[in-house]
């Protein structure tokens, strides 16, 4: 069980993918990962020269690109560099430590999400809070909301 910490400590992209599988079996949701370990495989790591395996300092990047299907369409990549770019429905939440992957897909799946807007200037944004006093907001820039975004719509 992962412990119910803000940040429990995920040492690795393996420790967070598993991490991950345990937030969607308790929700019943599927996944599904693809890995790219070597630094000619990993999507930040594009100048690497074909078969090359280590990175420069002898360390073997590992990246994973998780989809978890359902309601809301949620993606998560980890990256090698301790940070993951999360997906919900569409909007983009770049550079969140892995160290907070688990509290944010919590918030998500526990229903603590939510859409806000306002008039002017005008915009929408989705908010995830996490335990404590950290907070992702990015704006939706997609003008229709999916079912899930406009459920989640508060004043």
């Amino acid at each position: 069980m992962i412990p119910s910490m803000t940040h429990p400590h995920l040492p690795t992209t393996e420790a967070a993918v598993a991490a991950v599988r345990e937030i969607a079996d308790a929700h019943g949701v599927h996944m599904s990962v693809t890995d790219d370990i070597g630094a000619d495989s990993t999507s930040r790591r594009s100048s690497a020269a074909l078969f090359t395996v280590l990175d420069p300092d002898g360390s073997l990047p590992h990246e994973a690109f998780v989809e978890l299907a359902g309601s809301p369409s949620v993606s998560v990549r980890i990256f090698p560099e301790d940070d993951a770019r999360i997906t919900v429905d569409g909007v983009e939440f770049h550079d969140v430590p892995r160290d907070a992957v688990p509290a944010f897909l919590r918030a998500v799946y526990g229903g603590l999400a939510f859409v806000k807007g306002r008039f002017f200037p005008p915009g929408r944004w989705l908010v995830v809070p996490l335990p404590g006093d950290e907070t992702y907001k990015e704006p939706i820039t997609h003008s229709a909301l999916t079912p899930w975004l406009g459920r989640s719509v508060r004043g």
